[in-house]
């Protein structure tokens, strides 16, 4: 395993650096004064020129690796340029196209999109023009088993029907959201794995209610498009818009949450990185007790620890993106499930620390560390709960036990 940059990732590397310093830092403070002075749910206006700059240096679309739609980079190119854009949170993902729940739709539609769905629907949010959101959790059912799903699709004539409510629709309040990608049963009397289907579903289609955002630890996450619970009553779409085939849609979810998991631990690690920093230059600039707290022993030992872990961390999710890039994705499902485990409780661990660290004004909007530990907090929930990839990945070990005993 060679994890050094090529030469590619080092001219994206320099470029991307020297676009966050320019752009997107100082745009930080500017994003929530424009947010609080805007309607509720819409993209703050300097984000448009976030993007403009950003395409113009050649950074869009890079965490898809089709040629035809994306950057073409490999997972072991993405990784590092993800890793970067993670120090800001939402910000500068969203500012290069490569945002959640954006992404994984993008690459569901690359993937198993028919042509015309790809013409209609994947061209427009590469180019940025539009949003869309993810529909999958339930209220009703613990989600963590996707295969509890009761939403029904069913096909009537040239047409299917959508009944059912779905929660932590990512995205989907922002005004530019236009399509949801919705996951819902066709047949429940199939095999487990079988009866769940995916379709497009336009936001405008008659019978979608959205009836609240959901907040994140008192956060609405407003600019960045929030999260919808929605109602789906008789919802009727054209039979052309479902993606693949009926029963496809456990295997397409799969699919489309691989990447997204580490897509997602890419960015942690540059988020902690963030932390880590704002805990040094804390630590070196406050006295207490006639010390400076990098003085104090407790503090000097969050330190060093957070920089074991993220190294630690780092190295498993680079091992993870070249098993990706070499053995396929199925391939690398132990490491894809062991990241998702340690990449965000070592983030919210470092960003507990800086936090502290940071006293009072750390839990305060006066810097970025109490949002970004909501976020990290999230995802040890979302794309799955730590205790499932846990077990799951009990039993990977002691099959390789189990024909000895």
């Amino acid at each position: 395993m060679d994890f050094a940059y090529d030469e590619k990732t080092e001219k994206l590397r320099a470029e991307l650096l020297d676009f966050m310093d320019t752009h997107v830092y100082p745009a930080e403070a500017i994003v929530e004064d424009e947010h609080a002075a805007t309607p509720q749910w819409t993209t703050p206006p300097i984000m448009e020129e976030l993007k403009t700059e950003a395409r113009r240096r050649g950074l869009w679309n890079l965490f898809l690796p089709h040629s035809t739609w994306g950057a073409g980079l490999t997972n072991l190119q993405y990784a590092p340029l993800a890793e970067i854009t993670g120090r800001s949170g939402h910000l500068a993902p969203e500012a290069l196209n490569c945002a959640a729940p954006d992404t994984g739709n993008m690459e569901v539609l690359a993937m198993f999109g028919s042509p015309e769905q790809q013409e209609r629907w994947l061209r427009p949010l590469l180019e940025g023009e539009i949003r869309s959101a993810f529909c999958m959790t339930e209220p009703e059912v613990a989600s963590s088993d996707a295969t509890n799903i009761t939403t029904r699709i069913e096909r009537d004539g040239g047409e299917y029907v959508i009944n059912g409510r779905k929660w932590w629709a990512s995205g989907a309040m922002n005004p530019r959201c236009e399509i949801f990608i919705l996951m819902g049963k066709t047949d429940p009397s199939a095999d487990r794995h079988r009866q769940q289907s995916q379709i497009l579903v336009p936001r405008d289609t008659p019978g979608i209610s959205i009836l609240r955002g959901m907040q994140v630890f008192g956060f609405d996450d407003g600019w960045h498009g929030g999260h919808a619970e929605i109602v789906f009553d008789n919802v009727r779409v054209p039979a052309s818009n479902l993606i693949a085939a009926e029963g496809d849609g456990f295997a397409i979810a799969q699919a489309r949450l691989g990447p997204g998991r580490i897509h997602h631990c890419m960015r942690l690690i540059g988020m902690a990185e963030r932390a880590l920093e704002l805990m040094c230059t804390r630590a070196l600039d406050r006295t207490a007790f006639g010390r400076r707290l990098a003085e104090q022993g407790v503090i000097g030992e969050w330190i060093a620890e957070a920089r074991v872990r993220i190294e630690q961390a780092r190295l498993l999710v680079l091992k993870t993106a070249w098993l990706m890039d070499t053995v396929g994705n199925k391939g690398a499902h132990t490491e894809i499930q062991a990241i998702k485990i340690v990449v965000p409780e070592m983030a919210e661990w470092i960003l507990d620390k800086a936090i502290q660290v940071h006293g009072g004004g750390g839990v305060s909007q006066a810097f970025p560390l109490a949002n970004m530990w909501a976020g990290a907090r999230t995802l040890r929930l979302a794309d799955g709960p730590d205790e499932v990839h846990k077990a799951s990945l009990a039993k990977r070990e002691l099959r390789k036990y189990s024909a000895q005993n």
